[in-house]
């Protein structure tokens, strides 16, 4: 009991954090960094795009080793194996959530700077595709009838995180009309103003989703736990039951 009181304030001193870093972000990128001088304003939605982007090709990695994990210790340790499927099922959400964020984003920025809502650029392609393989992805652990959901889920999941370093390299590999990164030997670089906006949003929406992950991650513990129950009822009621 003391320990779930003590989590419990440890995640609402945390959500008070997290909530005070965005509006520090919020202020920095809406308010004090420069405006670009050939986008304008609409260069603002870059600092919620990059964020996403980034932790949306880190996220997918939390997945893959919960996914492992659970693959390793279903055997070995079946309670193990319980709460690394759990943090597989609450990654692979989070993903969803931030690679479709950085697909929306980037589209409301590509429509007034390119002219159009989507191109099929080596880019945005293997993003769509990270996307849509976290989807199927939940999609098979909510539909598939076999005993063998979470074994086949986490196939997928290495599977899918195959996708990160190409999404990632792709516009090394390939002419894209996606901007070059604004960091690295590659980037051109931002002015130096804009960098407190970038850090404090990728800091933001970090704890944010580790935030969630968390949440998620208790719910489905919670779910585990109640199913488990349940099938002991349901034992104990049939070895009861007068043959």
């Amino acid at each position: 009991m003391a320990r779930s009181s003590t989590l419990r304030n440890f995640a609402w001193l945390w959500l008070a954090a997290t909530v005070a870093v965005l509006v520090v972000g919020f202020r920095q990128a809406i308010f004090v960094a420069p405006m670009e001088e050939t986008m304008g304003n609409l260069q603002r939605i870059f600092y919620y795009h990059l964020a996403h982007a980034i932790l949306g090709l880190v996220f997918p990695y939390v997945n893959l080793a919960a996914s492992l994990a659970f693959l390793y210790w279903r055997r070995r340790d079946p309670l193990k194996a319980l709460s690394a499927d759990a943090l597989a099922v609450a990654s692979a959400e989070i993903t969803v959530l931030f690679v479709g964020i950085t697909l929306a984003t980037g589209m409301l920025w590509g429509k007034p700077a390119w002219g159009i809502w989507w191109t099929w650029d080596a880019r945005l392609t293997t993003e769509l595709l990270l996307w849509l393989l976290y989807v199927s992805y939940l999609l098979l652990r909510r539909f598939s009838p076999s005993g063998q959901t979470a074994v086949l889920s986490a196939v997928l999941a290495i599977f899918a995180a195959i996708d990160v370093p190409i999404i990632y390299m792709s516009i090394h590999w390939w002419r894209t009309q996606h901007p070059a990164p604004v960091f690295g030997s590659d980037g051109g670089g931002i002015d130096p103003a804009m960098v407190p906006a970038v850090l404090w949003n990728l800091a933001g929406w970090a704890m944010w989703g580790i935030f969630l992950i968390a949440f998620r991650f208790a719910l489905e513990r919670r779910r585990q736990l109640a199913e488990q129950e349940a099938a002991l009822l349901a034992l104990e009621a049939s070895l009861e039951t007068p043959q």
